[in-house]
């Protein structure tokens, strides 16, 4: 695609990173096909195509010109960033690099209604501190059957406390666990279940009580400048345990990994690197935590898993994953949990449609919840036409949407994994005391 950028706008580095994206595309279309809003909608302006140009236009404008509109906003505003163009682009467009810089730019020259801004003010500050926002699920829980309807259904119902994990000390493996902003509330089950796993394969894994919120949520906000505030406190509090100085530290050796048990988290902790390339203090240190950056399922296909599958207990229970574009686009990990699944020999159901977006993208179900709520009813039936008896999933924000459409339950996958690997209790002891005596009279009796 030919630009028309000055040269003077070309000496702005997002002016320069747009222009080099601009031109890989050659607008062949072939991203609509796979783009889930441009099937829910037909417009052009509402598949990567159009947007694209729409940024073009954008971009080479003059900074006054009245022709950038709240239109414009709402365009880029309804695509979920779910990145399905990127993995169908014959010429590797970066379109989400593009959508962060154009929305970035249609922010600054439109901004945004005051009703708008207070909404968005209130997820960052709601959603991106863990404290905080446990205290307000708890709030919406207890007066949840008073909340509106749509409210009512985004509050999910209380979930069982943390659960204790394995001391990690006792391994000389280490790795460090990004305990999230949300997940720790609304699913703590979930690393809870991780720590089990990975201390049956010899690896002690701790969470870092100053490590918070990603910055996804942020970015998706359009809050970059806090979203990388955040990068850098994450770092902050991971580099002592990267360098060997931790709490156990004492051999010096860094730990191996930092893992992301949410597909989301781990996309973006991956990118740091380059989000923070052109920071002098935290450069490098940010392209040593993006190589550290691992989702749960790169670590369990390079283990063991047929002496795990060995001691498995698993019901005979078929599964449909459904697999969060994080990990399928952005990650490049699509059949990467169905194969560590198999292994463990449970049985995966096909899936149709399952490189479409389920609709949660971030905070996208609160903000478009019209277009979210089509998106993830598609999916729960495609889900639930396989006949699989148990849906599971990689990503916070999926199993949280998915399970507000009030159908088949969702989980982690690594629950069931979990479960499959913990040995049933004896018989006698999951008896009812009463029951104990009356069988033990009986057989005396015989």
């Amino acid at each position: 695609m030919q630009t028309r950028f000055s040269d003077a706008a070309r000496q702005q580095p997002h002016i320069r990173e747009a222009d080099r994206i601009l031109r890989t595309c050659v607008h062949c279309g072939f991203c609509n096909a796979t783009c889930p809003t441009y099937q829910l909608l037909g417009d052009e302006r509402d598949g990567p195509r159009g947007r694209i140009y729409l940024m073009k236009e954008l971009l080479e404008s003059e900074p006054d010109d009245d022709q950038i509109t709240r239109e414009t906003q709402l365009h880029l505003d309804r695509c979920l960033t779910c990145r399905s163009c990127e993995t169908t682009c014959p010429s590797g467009v970066e379109y989400h690099k593009l959508l962060d810089i154009g929305r970035a730019e249609v922010e600054r020259r439109v901004g945004r209604p005051p009703g708008d801004r207070a909404m968005r003010f209130g997820l960052r500050i709601a959603l991106a501190e863990p404290r905080r926002f446990q205290a307000l699920l708890a709030l919406g829980q207890t007066f949840r059957p008073l909340a509106p309807t749509d409210l009512r259904d985004k509050i999910p119902a209380r979930r069982g406390h943390a659960q204790r994990r394995p001391a990690p000390e006792r391994h000389a493996r280490q790795m460090l666990i990004l305990e999230g902003c949300v997940q720790p509330s609304l699913a703590p089950a979930t690393n809870d279940a991780t720590a089990r796993v990975l201390d049956r394969l010899g690896i002690g894994v701790r969470g870092v009580e100053e490590a918070g919120c990603c910055g996804a949520l942020d970015f998706h906000l359009n809050a970059q400048a806090a979203g990388r505030a955040r990068m850098r406190a994450n770092i902050d509090a991971w580099w002592p345990w990267i360098e060997g100085t931790g709490e156990a530290g004492a051999t010096g050796d860094g730990v191996e990994a930092i893992i992301q048990t949410a597909s989301g988290c781990g996309a973006f902790v991956k990118e740091y690197g380059e989000m923070l390339a052109d920071d002098p203090e935290y450069a490098t240190k940010a392209k040593r935590v993006s190589a550290l950056a691992k989702d749960l399922v790169e670590i369990l296909r390079d283990e063991d898993l047929e002496t795990l599958a060995g001691t498995s207990h698993r019901p005979d229970t078929r599964l449909a994953f459904h697999c969060p574009c994080t990990l399928q686009h952005a990650q490049k990990l699509g059949g990467a949990v169905e194969s560590v699944l198999t292994r463990l020999g449970f049985e995966l159901a096909p899936v149709r449609d399952g490189h479409l977006c389920c609709g949660s993208a971030g905070t996208y179900s609160i903000t478009q919840p019209t277009l979210a709520n089509r998106l993830r009813d598609n999916k729960m039936e495609a889900l639930e036409a396989t006949g699989a008896a148990a849906v599971v999933t990689a990503n916070i924000g999926c199993q949280t949407h998915l399970n507000g459409a009030h159908r088949k339950p969702v989980r982690h996958w690594i629950e069931l994994v979990d479960e499959a690997l913990t040995p049933p209790e004896p018989l006698h002891s999951q008896a009812h005391p009463g029951h104990q005596a009356r069988d033990t009279e009986a057989t005396r009796a015989t």
